[in-house]
C-alpha cells in the first residue's frame, strides 16, 4: 500500500511523532510513503523511505491528488493546521474532494490517524 503523508508547517512536528510511534509499521516493505516536499524531508531525517513530491504550495497536493484520482494511492494522512492561512487552499479542498471521490482514506489529525493506521495493520 503507498500512503500519502502531508502536514501543514504548524503540524509537521505533530507527523514526525506519529511517524515515529508507527516506526516499524511504516519502514515494512509492503509500505510505500509518498509525501510532500518538506515533509518528506521530515520523514527522511526521522529514517524512513519516502519518494517526495514538490511542496504543497508549489503543486505537491495536486500532484498526490493526481495519483489518488490514478489508483496509486490507498491511504493520506494531511495534518492541516485549521488556523492558518493557506494560499493553495484550492488545491487542499480539491485533495480532499478527490479522496472522497475516489473513497480513499483521509486523516487530517492525529486521532483519524491513529485509528487508520490501526486498521492497516
Amino acid at each position: 500500500m503507498k500512503i500519502a503523508i502531508i502536514a501543514h508547517d504548524g503540524k509537521k512536528a505533530e507527523m514526525v511523532s506519529f511517524m515515529m510511534k508507527h516506526l516499524g509499521l511504516l519502514k515494512e516493505d509492503k509500505i510505500k510513503l509518498v509525501a510532500t516536499g518538506t515533509t518528506g524531508s521530515h520523514a527522511e531525517e526521522a529514517g524512513l523511505k519516502v519518494s517526495k513530491v514538490l511542496s504543497g504550495p508549489r503543486g505537491g497536493d495536486a500532484q498526490i491528488a493526481s495519483m489518488v484520482a490514478n489508483g496509486e494511492i490507498g491511504m493520506v494522512f494531511f495534518f492541516r493546521d485549521p488556523l492558518g492561512k493557506h494560499p493553495h487552499e484550492p488545491d487542499i479542498a480539491m485533495l480532499m474532494r478527490i479522496c472522497d471521490v475516489h473513497n480513499i482514506p483521509l486523516a487530517t489529525n492525529l486521532a483519524t490517524a491513529h485509528l487508520l493506521i490501526q486498521g492497516a495493520v
